[in-house]
């Protein structure tokens, strides 16, 4: 359980309010998220790097073979020509077990020529409610072009750019380094960007009849080997009929943990009166299993 606190004081003397009580190291520790305590791994708080549209999000990411319109943005640009549609959607996630929050807007295109393209605009923050001794404080912008093309009507590709820049004003659970929050910034008493790069997605799109989707899509392939954008390598088939999805994904992630690790996710989708969609999805996440199997593991070995 995350607690996060609230500290109400009452000015008994005069002098405490001229000279402030210092919180003791103790009570910093006491204090501190499950991000920078390693409770929580980070890339699991930090969502993989990755942006969930509403439909994305309730069917736990199971998108990549039939997430059509605004979620093949961030899933397969390929799915963009699944449905002859232009879609404006706006983007607001909150997990407040972690105070990350993200924003943003996301506009796709597919009627106006055969080249679908979409556009998104995204930005957050991340473990931000507390101070830098206690929190990561992290902030992003993220941009996204994308491009897909169907080859034959059952057949298309995608390619998705990205430009993404990370700053964090805490230390993380490795303390003060490069790695753990980026060079600090000479000039103030904050901190350089930690990650300021440009990368690039892709991915194809199959139609196998009139209701069977498969697509296969890979995130982040320059392979900067940074946890902050993972490299991932993942496909997924689903069923797509007019009143109803069931999808099915698997996701590789090669950089997020010290290992390679998986992600299983199935989503599911109904459509009441044409007009409710009613949406369902379960994630399985190994690097979140492994870390806590670990952290159990080393605490057994300590108190023995």
């Amino acid at each position: 359980m995350v607690r996060w606190p609230f500290t109400v004081g009452l000015a008994l003397m005069a002098s405490a309010a001229v000279f402030p009580r210092v919180a003791s190291a103790q009570e910093v520790e006491d204090e501190r998220s499950p991000l920078i305590t390693a409770d929580t791994p980070v890339p699991f708080g930090f969502n993989y790097g990755e942006v969930d549209t509403t439909r994305g999000g309730a069917m736990s990411g199971a998108m990549r073979a039939a997430g059509n319109g605004t979620t093949a943005v961030f899933t397969n640009p390929a799915a963009m020509t699944l449905a002859r549609v232009y879609h404006i959607e706006a983007i607001g996630n909150l997990v407040p077990e972690y105070g990350h929050i993200v924003f943003g807007s996301v506009i796709v295109d597919s009627i106006t020529n055969k080249l679908a393209g979409g556009v998104a605009v995204t930005g957050g923050f991340l473990d931000s409610f507390q101070d830098r001794a206690t929190s990561l404080d992290r902030s992003w912008l993220d941009i996204r072009l994308a491009l897909a093309y169907p080859i034959v009507d059952a057949f298309s590709v995608g390619l998705g750019g990205r430009y993404i820049k990370v700053t964090q004003g805490g230390t993380g659970p490795l303390g003060p380094s490069k790695v753990s929050g980026g060079l600090g910034d000479p000039d103030s008493d904050g901190r350089l960007s930690m990650v300021n790069i440009a990368t690039f997605d892709a991915g194809i799109a199959i139609k196998a009849g009139d209701l069977v989707r498969i697509g296969l899509s890979g995130s982040n392939l320059t392979y900067n080997d940074n946890g902050i954008l993972p490299t991932t390598v993942g496909g997924g088939i689903g069923i797509a009929h007019e009143d109803f999805t069931i999808e099915v994904d698997g996701v590789a992630d090669f950089n997020s943990y010290m290992t390679p690790t998986a992600r299983l996710m199935a989503g599911g989708e109904y459509l009441l009166v044409d007009r409710i969609p009613l949406r369902a999805g379960y994630r399985f996440d190994q690097g979140l299993t492994l870390t806590r199997s670990r952290r159990a593991s080393a605490t057994w070995r300590a108190s023995s």
